[in-house]
């Protein structure tokens, strides 16, 4: 068993899919969200699409950095993790504008007092006034804040968003085909819209992350922010603190900061690609939950997806394999390792949109291609070696 079902985490979430299985899949099956008929306007050219995530234990990271630091910054980010988890998997159905957000946070009062819960929802809104400085309309209509430490040990910060959008407009991923290429989309570095580094992380396999990167006495310090029930074995077993710092491209960074790094949007990428590029893309993965295996859930069947071409890991994923022993195929399966957002696209199409993402300063690449195959099969090749999910 590996340290992250130890952990009570499932990188793939079986047993959701266990628990969901029977329910109406929506209108596009293959489609990153679910979507379905216009039940709001009643219109069949248009659909609605509702998506609920969440920073999942991001929000511990970010309850240990403010404790020992006394940085209450950090919690900014954590409303921008909660909104992109939300926002980029639109994104993957075609979605950019003309959404409405709502923030459900729950929290124990007794140990996450009022300025955290304010710099989360000012946070959500600064996030909001910047995307639409880029014609990414996204409307606050508020949410629940509710006091449940009964139920939450520290808090949780999730949301729900909302879109009602043309049928013509959608991707749906059923025109991803042998012959297509895959354009990578980089977690890390810095665009031109973020004010700092940023590591690439994202919000998933942060309870790997955090066990795996800092040192035992956060759990005897805090040990609010973990599952008492685990086995301690699996608890806080790394080498580092917080305030550790690491030097990348001639800059001191901490690992609390590298582990914290707001979850990278690309709507504005977005925006101007399927405004201007529709045609040319056939399929788009948001690499989260699942990390690079992401795509076997959403490509066609009869196809093998190649990927030999990634950009390589930033450091914060070397760090994390480094303290947690792990091999690759776990790393590979529960991080994103540096490539965020996949494009499905012909070959002649991918470079004018590696040209769109680095004109916002963000790394891209051709990191793969489709083939056919007798079933679905994702093969990554890292040089001397290679794994097949």
């Amino acid at each position: 068993m590996s340290l992250y079902s130890k952990r009570g985490v499932s990188a793939q979430k079986e047993e959701v899919h266990e628990a969901t299985k029977n329910l109406d899949k929506g209108l596009y099956p293959k489609a990153f969200c679910k979507i379905y008929p216009d039940v709001l306007c009643g219109d069949d050219a248009w659909v609605n699409v509702m998506h609920a995530d969440g920073a999942g234990t991001k929000s511990i990271l970010a309850y240990l950095y403010w404790k020992e630091t006394g940085d209450a910054s950090v919690w900014k980010g954590i409303a921008q993790d909660a909104i992109v988890m939300n926002l980029d998997d639109l994104l993957c159905v075609g979605i950019y504008d003309q959404l409405l957000f709502s923030s459900t946070i729950d929290r124990n009062k007794n140990i996450i007092p009022a300025e955290v819960l304010e710099a989360i929802i000012t946070g959500s809104q600064e996030f909001f006034e910047k995307m639409k400085n880029f014609g990414v309309n996204i409307t606050y209509m508020g949410g629940e804040t509710a006091d449940v430490g009964d139920v939450v040990r520290t808090i949780a910060v999730n949301g729900t968003m909302t879109a009602r959008w043309p049928k013509s407009k959608l991707i749906t991923n059923e025109k991803i085909k042998a012959g297509d290429v895959i354009v990578g989309l980089a977690g890390s570095g810095q665009s031109n819209y973020e004010e700092e580094y940023n590591s690439g992380i994202a919000s998933n396999g942060l309870t790997s992350a955090r066990h795996d990167m800092l040192h035992k006495t956060y759990g005897a310090r805090f040990n609010e922010s973990y599952d008492t029930s685990l086995d301690e074995t699996v608890v806080y077993i790394g080498p580092h603190r917080m305030t550790d710092e690491v030097t990348i491209d001639n800059m001191q960074l901490t690992i609390g900061k590298l582990l914290l790094s707001p979850t990278r949007t690309f709507a504005p990428v977005m925006k101007e690609l399927l405004e201007k590029h529709f045609d040319s893309i056939h399929g788009l993965i948001h690499c989260s939950g699942g990390g690079q295996t992401k795509c076997l859930k959403y490509v066609p069947e009869n196809v093998r997806i190649i990927k030999d071409n990634l950009f390589a890991p930033p450091v914060i994923f070397r760090l994390i394999q480094q303290a947690s022993g792990s091999d690759d195929r776990e790393m590979y399966q529960v991080f994103n390792m540096g490539t965020r957002l996949e494009i499905y696209t012909n070959e002649k199409d991918a470079d004018a949109i590696i040209d769109v993402a680095k004109s916002f300063g963000i790394a891209a690449q051709v990191i793969g291609r489709v083939e056919a195959g007798d079933r679905k099969e994702l093969v990554i090749n890292m040089g001397p070696g290679k794994l097949v999910y």
